[in-house]
């Protein structure tokens, strides 16, 4: 007999109906609980057919208390600030938060690879994916990447493996970790939501904190912050690095990748692959390449199951093609080549995405600014790019608007700065500037929430526009 979800018969509160809110929506019925939802937003925005939800109800337009009438567990979507003053009033009353991916964690019947950081996240966990793939395990894919994995609970078996993107919106809200975590890298990101880069870290650090002593963990070397949280690993710890030879991990020996020690099936080292056989631009992608190893190889610690062998990781890498969004070659046209870093959603991931091109950049920034130090980031854009193109329109919390300010000190040529308010009239701006040989970079610094829903759809409208050249 099936074992009854601690759900079901209880209330359960979805608060916010986007991708996670939606796939909640489905599932919490399957399991027998009684379902509420509240939006901020209407019906017609959030393009709700309430047909397609029997049995649930929905407060949309606001979120009156009444929605915590008989509540037992709140599921928090990605997006909503738990500072709300009705979240506040759930913990006062006793009311759990959580999530999707809590739930899934604490159901799934598979091993789950967990994967965050401050940027790499998305590629690190493609690539991890393919390695596991290739290595001949049915693998699911998702989490804060696609598809949020409540989906396909029912349908994962025990001798699966799961590759599972999770960000700091996620993990402040969870007291499960995988039974491998991996920490890439930790750099001050989306202040805005926790306040302070203290508070950020300590959420990023819940992917380890709840892990038992048979569990693994993968830190990024590279960063002081993400080495740091070793102080709180309980079971096996690896590493990876470009410049430090890791005894148990992946790095860089000159222009070889290799692993060793727990990273290796059988404790190495071994050469995976040279640097040249890596498809991807930028240290910073050599790093990501350089963390999926050492997990892949890894994991079999966790899962008591053979290693990934180096032959399987290098087949995997040269296959491995870049996740869309992220320094994606859109088109070339003229001799000048489009590329959309419509991910680089912090000045971090800006200066990261300029390291990668020796080419002459005309280069776009814009987007809503996550009250993040610029100073670095526009020094150096400065230095790299040939024309800077800033979009967006005047405000305080706009990246352009911070930008301006920055540049007022700086000695700045005419010919090489340009101001405009939309996207459309950048790529429209970068096509009169750029010449043969140039690289014209969307690499925006700055989050696409004043314009458009997300990053993805940032990128598909510069897509868009670049196609229509």
């Amino acid at each position: 007999m099936a074992q009854r979800d601690p759900l079901a018969g209880k209330r359960v509160v979805v608060f916010g109906f986007g991708r996670q809110g939606s796939a909640l929506a489905r599932w919490l019925p399957t399991v027998g609980a009684d379902v509420v939802v509240t939006d901020s937003r209407s019906a017609k925005a959030l393009g709700l057919r309430r047909r397609d939800y029997p049995g649930i109800r929905f407060y949309l337009g606001g979120h009156p208390d009444e929605v915590l009438i008989g509540a037992r567990c709140i599921c928090v979507s990605g997006g909503v600030p738990l500072d709300l003053p009705i979240l506040e009033e759930a913990r006062q009353r006793g009311i759990p938060l959580s999530n999707d991916a809590q739930l899934f964690l604490e159901r799934c019947p598979a091993p789950v690879i967990g994967i965050t950081g401050s940027a790499g996240k998305t590629t690190t966990t493609a690539l991890a994916a393919s390695i596991a793939g290739k290595a001949g395990y049915t693998v699911w894919r998702g989490g804060n990447i696609g598809n949020p994995l409540i989906n396909d609970l029912d349908k994962i078996q025990a001798d699966d493996i799961v590759v599972m993107e999770l960000s700091s919106f996620q993990l402040e809200l969870m007291s499960t970790s995988p039974t491998v975590a991996a920490v890439l890298n930790l750099t001050p990101n989306h202040i805005d939501r926790h306040g302070s880069f203290e508070n950020y870290v300590a959420a990023k650090a819940n992917i380890l904190r709840y892990q038992r002593a048979s569990d693994v963990a993968v830190l990024g070397w590279d960063s002081p912050v993400s080495k740091a949280l070793e102080k709180i690993v309980a079971g096996e710890q690896l590493g990876f690095s470009l410049h430090d030879m890791a005894p148990d991990g992946a790095f860089m020996l000159g222009n070889r990748l290799l692993v060793a020690g727990s990273a290796s099936y059988d404790m190495g080292p071994h050469v995976v692959c040279e640097r040249d056989d890596i498809p991807l631009r930028g240290n910073h992608n050599i790093l990501n390449v350089l963390a999926a190893c050492a997990i892949t190889g890894g994991m079999g610690l966790a899962i008591n199951r053979p290693g990934v062998t180096p032959a399987v990781m290098q087949a995997a890498i040269r296959s491995f093609q870049a996740v869309e969004h992220r320094l994606e070659t859109v088109r070339e046209l003229a001799g000048v080549t489009w590329v959309n870093d419509s991910i680089a959603t912090a000045p971090e991931r800006l200066l990261a995405a300029l390291s990668s091109y020796e080419e002459p950049l005309v280069l776009l920034i814009g987007g809503a600014d996550k009250d993040l130090p610029w100073e670095t980031a526009i020094h150096y854009a400065l230095r790299k790019a040939r024309h800077i193109i800033l979009f967006g329109e005047d405000g305080a919390k706009q990246v352009a608007s911070k930008v301006t300010s920055l540049l007022e000190n700086m000695r700045v040529r005419a010919d090489q700065l340009s101001r405009v308010q939309t996207l459309e009239q950048a790529v429209a701006r970068a096509a009169e500037v750029a010449l043969a040989g140039d690289i014209v970079l969307l690499s925006p610094g700055g989050t696409s929430y004043d314009a458009y829903e997300d990053f993805a759809a940032r990128g598909l409208h510069f897509r868009q526009l670049v196609s229509e050249l």
